[in-house]
């Protein structure tokens, strides 16, 4: 494995890429330490003001208001996993901001041959691939290598191709 980038250098990404990002989320459920809290208030029923994704929201306006692209397809487990659930409930902030999410149920994504592993591909020519650990996110691997990222292309444009919007996902999914 190439050496992996994670904090400032991960995130560095999102500001410099020129057109597009997109992301493949495969996992059910992801263990970030900051979002362990918020999964278990809303697994108790308290209400959350979305306040902890603010910066994150702003950062979509910006990148489609400067006319970018942003998206991910996100594999569902069936039935949803708690934390799939949760994150159903969240993704319409997400997509009010501009970020074009689609679902994708897990059988089909096997059927499609997609990976098991989450990626993000920026601009076509380079991608991050996401490894996680106990804790979440552990780092990326960055990738250029033309032969891999045309690979990771072709698997982005299947997942989209046959994944639905969450605008027009079944409403017993996002409810």
């Amino acid at each position: 494995m190439a050496e992996l980038i994670a904090g400032e250098e991960f995130g560095k990404l999102f500001r410099t890429f020129r057109q597009s990002a997109w992301r493949l989320e495969t996992q059910f459920e992801y263990r970030e330490p900051k979002e362990v809290p918020l999964l278990q208030s809303w697994l108790n029923g308290e209400p959350d003001d979305l306040a902890w994704m603010s910066g994150w929201l702003d950062n979509i306006r910006a990148i489609r208001q400067a006319g970018k692209e942003f998206g991910r397809v996100r594999v569902i487990s069936e039935p949803l996993t708690d934390y799939l659930r949760w994150q159903m409930t969240i993704t319409p902030s997400n997509v009010e901001a501009g970020e074009d999410i689609r679902l994708l149920p897990a059988n089909r994504a096997r059927e499609l041959g997609l990976p098991g592993h989450d990626f993000w591909l920026f601009d076509e020519e380079r991608v991050a691939v996401m490894h996680f650990g106990e804790s979440g996110f552990v780092g990326a691997e960055l990738v250029t290598d033309k032969a891999t990222v045309a690979r990771h292309r072709v698997w982005r444009d299947t997942a989209v191709a046959n994944a639905v919007p969450y605008s027009a996902a079944d409403p017993s999914l996002i409810t």
